[in-house]
């Protein structure tokens, strides 16, 4: 075996610490982008708003003119194209954590009147809901311990989908608890019986079952003709659920209507009783928690005397600037003739601070500038639909199409789509929403998938529920309107717009 050297010569494409920061604010929305700037000012003193822009009347596009002109001092705009990122480079800044109370107070931003009352709703997470009602039970401290993992445990839609052995296993690692199945089996029926009904189900079918006895209970409570009714229609229901649920959850209602010879109307009362349960028992809390989180959009999309005009949120072009104070000291350290080592350090500081002003202030410019690019291009080549809201009016795009016109890389256009919203006087929309690929008629002509997506969805709502359109007939009805589409093609459509089989929408 020989050893030799060799020369090769190998192109590497590295990011700049600047291209990795660009992507990363242009991956931050709206929503975000001050806090972001209020961090970077408290760890650097030399960034500052500008008050007289912060506090004037400037138009908005008078504003976004005046931003983008830049600073005084001309430096190389760092170019935002043909390059790539990982998601472990975008993923280092983690923009959800807690912030210091000073941290968020700014002086240009006042603190509200303490006179003000600001209501603030309160919000119980689910886990605590159920351990605020295991406390009211009388149990002994085992026991109690057993309940406490078995709801540490639930997911988000209140099922409890790790296996009792796996429970029993925690116990014995945790709680250095040695507990057979069974006990669990025990305190888990005891949960089983707390508020939202269905809570700690293992699967839907005992979801189900654990609602309508719950409904049954209650409905013992009521005297009269009708809880004589409402529980005999519970009881079939039950017995749907135990014996017949493979056939409920297929839609074949005839063969359960023939095996407990119902007519109708009885087979229609049993399956309203089992529609108008809940699923997913624990899926109302964490809902109502995410309806909180509020989208604040990026563009704003207007039409004004038949002109569509776009402006960009505000809150992605803070008024930044290099601090008076900072300049100033600067001039007065270079200005002295002798400099001790102390003095050539400040000297060295305050450069470095200033610097690093300039440096955020260019990357803020150039989100600002590559986000109006963007969604420019997004509109030139969507001009029907930004114009009318007709869904049908969508062009086929793809990333490419954007990033040769803008002449970014696709993958920052991407980054941009993936990430931003816009409001429309017909709705807001995630702009990778305008993205979509293309599919011939029969006349030769190129139609956006999405304008076939909007058709189907309206001949699926159209339908004849009692026989809804099988994949075969909706394909052929769409072949017949013009667009060349293969059976498996309406298939994926159906499926990307969550709508299920022809059987499962099939109504008694």
């Amino acid at each position: 075996m020989s050893l030799g050297q060799s020369l090769q010569q190998r192109q590497l494409q590295r990011l700049s610490p600047q291209q990795i920061q660009l992507m990363k604010l242009l991956q931050i929305p709206s929503a975000q982008i001050e806090q972001r700037v209020k961090e970077e000012m408290e760890e650097n003193p030399a960034l500052e708003m500008n008050a007289d822009l912060l506090d004037s009347d400037t138009s908005s596009d008078d504003f976004n003119d005046e931003f983008l002109q830049g600073t005084q001092e001309e430096e190389e705009a760092i170019p935002v194209d043909e390059f790539e990122m990982s998601n472990e480079d975008l993923n280092e800044y983690n923009y959800d954590e807690d912030v210091a109370d000073y941290k968020t107070k700014d002086d240009y931003y006042p603190e509200l009147d303490n006179d003000i009352v600001v209501p603030i709703k309160a919000e119980v997470s689910l886990n605590e809901q159920l351990m605020n009602q295991l406390s009211m039970l009388a149990l002994d401290e085992s026991s109690y311990k057993i309940a406490e993992q078995i709801i540490g445990s639930l997911e988000d839609d209140g099922y409890l989908r790790r296996a009792l052995r796996s429970i029993a296993d925690d116990l014995a690692f945790k709680q250095s608890m040695w507990v057979e199945e069974k006990e669990i089996e025990i305190v888990l029926q005891q949960v089983q019986q707390f508020d939202p009904a269905g809570i700690a189900a293992r699967d839907l079918q005992e979801c189900l079952l654990l609602q309508l006895k719950r409904k049954q209970s209650d409905a013992r409570l009521i005297e009269g003709a009708e809880q004589a009714h409402s529980t005999s229609n519970i009881k079939l229901a039950i017995a749907v659920i135990e014996k017949y649920f493979e056939e409920f959850t297929r839609k074949h209602y005839d063969k359960i209507q023939k095996s407990l010879h119902l007519n109708d109307s009885e087979i229609k009362e049993v399956l309203h009783q089992i529609l108008n349960l809940n699923p997913k028992p624990g899926a109302d809390t964490t809902e109502q928690h995410k309806s909180e989180m509020y989208i604040i959009p990026d563009f704003t999309v207007v039409i004004n005397n038949g002109i569509v005009e776009l402006s960009l949120n505000s809150r992605n072009a803070p008024p930044l600037i290099i601090s008076d104070d900072y300049k100033m000291m600067l001039k007065e350290y270079e200005r002295g003739k002798k400099q001790d080592k102390s003095q050539k350090e400040a000297v060295f500081f305050i450069k470095q601070k200033i610097d690093a002003a300039k440096w955020f202030i260019e990357m803020i410019q150039q989100r600002q500038h590559t986000l109006l690019m963007t969604m420019k291009a997004i509109m030139a080549h969507q001009q029907g639909f930004f114009a009318t809201g007709d869904t049908t009016q969508l062009r086929p795009m793809i990333l490419k199409d954007i990033a040769t016109v803008t002449g970014l890389d696709v993958s920052t256009v991407s980054r941009v789509a993936n990430s931003k919203y816009v409001q429309t006087e017909f709705g807001t929309y995630l702009l990778k929403y305008f993205f979509s690929e293309s599919l011939t008629t029969d006349s030769g002509e190129e139609v956006s998938t999405k304008e076939v997506k909007a058709i189907l969805l309206e001949m699926i709502q159209q339908e004849d529920k009692h026989k809804p359109l099988s994949d075969d007939e909706l394909t052929f009805q769409l072949q017949q309107k013009g667009y060349n589409i293969a059976r498996r093609t309406v298939a994926k459509y159906r499926e990307l717009l969550n709508i299920p089989v022809a059987r499962l929408r099939k109504e008694l």
